[in-house]
């Protein structure tokens, strides 16, 4: 049998396939490509349902596609190079098929087949498509996905668990990592930092669990939360001079509350001069500095030995001379480690914590450092936190689906044996909408900062204005919203 070899060459020596394109796309007087061309490609969801006899047909071009090419060149090849080269063979596997197919649908076919090649398969356009925040996945025919903060189902599906497996396992053999029967929870991420947490059976009775946490290609700013009204322009203004003068940071709230998010956005304050050291379970982070070493930890192996965990990579980072460790989440023992390096000459350090309010927060953090098992009173633990932490800033996302800071509040010191807390700026919900939206207002409460007489040493102005309670920082919702 003659091997199908995809090589290099010029596009005038690409071979003409015309007459086939006519006869497999007779409605069509164009070639497939050309509608891309004319108009973008549609979401996601916009995309027709490929029923069971389509999907087996595309199983077996793609089957005779991997018996027939020469896979020894596709490193050689860019994306474009390849997709006009698999475009000729499947154009032509088309036509050899008689399949009824338009010109949009073969385009969408090529592109499928050289999503399952190179790609992740059926993710690859809810991956390329900006609107979508999360992609959830039950077994392999039901792929929901999140846009504007709610969930809806969309067309793409797998061809079977076994399908929904092999990408599973393309994504986390891609980071070193492992998931089967034996171990079979795993966190991964995608190239583009992506989070992706996966649960097969037996674990997940029903089917392969996926879930996507997709980050934007290019990150958040403030000034961007700021005009999604996350948050009031004088609020941000004051974190960024916060960071800026070395007021720790701990970023607090739920799953999906945008916490990374505003961790990557609050990080553009740091100075390009400091030596920053990240430290988390996927790395995920997108920090703009040019001096950021990252460091992720390691699972065990398949004999259940060299799992490497956060609180080991606190300890080595603080021998690695960082001005600041940033951790995407304490989430154990290692919370004891971070706050004493918060106390030793790394001020300005940034953690996420998963809490619903800024007090539980602290309880959180008390409770981490118990986990270690060190024998260290209470009182002591206390006291190490309430030297350690400068602000704890509240993400939540609300029941309308929009993510905002709703408190700003400041760790004071400590009265006798219990930490003392201000609220410098709450989001009060006072009212819903007809639609279902969230209308609230950002207030300051009035209280001057603690840490503003060491911005105000290190040259950062903040206006009285920011802290007065007389009238909202911002409304939302409503006329407003």
């Amino acid at each position: 049998m003659s091997r199908f070899v995809l090589k290099r060459r010029p596009a005038e020596d690409t071979p003409a396939e015309t007459p086939v394109e006519d006869e497999a796309v007779a409605d069509t007087p164009e070639p497939a490509p050309a509608p891309a061309q004319e108009e973008p490609e549609p979401p996601a969801r916009e995309r027709p349902e490929i029923d069971g006899d389509m999907l087996e047909a595309k199983l077996q071009i793609h089957n005779k596609l991997i018996d027939e090419l020469d896979l020894s060149n596709l490193d050689q090849m860019t994306p474009e190079e390849l997709r006009t080269q698999i475009g000729v063979f499947v154009t032509k596997a088309i036509a050899d098929q008689r399949l009824p197919m338009g010109a949009a649908e073969v385009k969408d076919f090529t592109d499928d087949i050289v999503n399952e090649m190179v790609g992740l398969g059926p993710l690859e356009p809810l991956l390329q498509d900006d609107s979508i925040a999360d992609i959830l996945i039950n077994g392999y025919n039901q792929v929901y996905i999140e846009r504007g903060g709610e969930l809806e189902l969309s067309n793409a599906r797998f061809r079977d668990n076994l399908h929904l497996r092999r990408i599973i396992n393309k994504i986390v053999s891609a980071v070193g990592r492992r998931v089967d029967e034996g171990s079979p929870l795993v966190d991964a991420r995608l190239a583009d930092g992506s989070r992706v947490n996966a649960a097969i059976e037996p674990i997940a009775i029903d089917g392969p669990l996926v879930s996507i946490r997709k980050f934007s290609k290019k990150p958040f700013t403030l000034e961007k939360l700021v005009e999604f009204q996350a948050i009031p322009k004088p609020v941000a203004d004051f974190l960024y001079g916060a960071v800026k003068s070395r007021v720790t940071a701990i970023i607090s709230g739920g799953t999906g509350s945008g916490k990374t998010t505003l961790l990557n956005a609050l990080s553009a304050a740091i100075s390009h001069k400091e030596r920053l050291i990240t430290i988390e379970d996927a790395a995920e982070l997108q920090l703009q500095q040019p001096h950021v070493a990252r460091m992720e930890t390691r699972p065990a192996n398949l004999e259940g030995n060299g799992e490497i965990k956060q609180r080991e990579l606190v300890k080595n980072a603080l021998r690695m001379r960082p001005d600041r460790v940033i951790l995407g989440e304490v989430r154990s023992e290692e919370a004891f480690d971070m706050l004493q390096a918060m106390n030793t000459g790394h001020e300005g350090s940034m953690a996420t914590i998963h809490a619903n309010n800024p007090r539980e927060a602290i309880t959180r953090l008390e409770q981490m450092v118990a986990m270690g098992g060190l024998r260290i009173s209470q009182e002591a633990v206390r006291g190490q936190i309430s030297a350690a932490i400068g602000i704890i800033i509240q993400a939540q996302r609300l029941s309308d689906g929009s993510r905002r800071i709703t408190h700003v509040t400041e760790v004071t010191g400590m009265e006798g044996e219990v930490i003392q807390m201000q609220d410098l700026f709450v989001f009060k919900r006072v009212d819903t909408g007809e639609d279902g939206s969230v209308i609230g207002e950002f207030r300051a409460t009035g209280l001057r900062p603690k840490c503003l007489d060491e911005m105000t040493r290190k040259g950062i102005v903040v206006p009285a204005e920011t802290f007065d309670p007389s009238k909202p920082l911002l409304s939302v919702g409503g006329k407003n919203g």
